[in-house]
């Protein structure tokens, strides 16, 4: 994905969408760290924070965009196959709940986000940096 923030019909953080119910507090596991998104325009940090796992924006090519440096995306996941989590995410600067999937796969994360019940999706890539 590209930036820690991911998009849906306007809004930043899933395409990198949200943040919801958790399991465990490792469940991030090596989405854990320092990702840009595919498109260039957000940099984002994805660490746990508390019982659940947030995205953190870092850098934003247009600070004066939709989606700025410091946006969070809350996410709750829980691993459903070796580098696959699934859950949901909240975006708090745009009030959205999201459902959310996450993959890994050595330097390449993907996220997809779906709201109205998954009528309405996006997927973004995001490549590691800083490792």
């Amino acid at each position: 994905m590209r930036s820690t923030s991911i998009r849906l019909a306007g809004a930043s953080l899933i395409a990198l969408g949200g943040m919801l119910a958790l399991a465990r507090a490792d469940a991030a596991g090596d989405a854990n760290g320092n990702w840009a998104r595919d498109d260039g325009l957000i940099r984002t940090h994805i660490a746990v924070c508390g019982k659940a796992i947030c995205a953190t924006n870092t850098w934003a090519k247009n600070p004066q965009g939709d989606e700025k440096a410091g946006d969070k995306l809350i996410m709750t996941l829980s691993e459903t196959a070796a580098n696959h989590w699934a859950g949901s995410a909240f975006d708090p600067q745009r009030n959205r709940n999201y459902s959310m999937e996450m993959n890994v796969a050595g330097d390449r994360l993907t996220t997809r986000g779906c709201i109205l019940g998954g009528l309405l999706c996006r997927s973004v890539g995001w490549t590691r940096i800083g490792r």
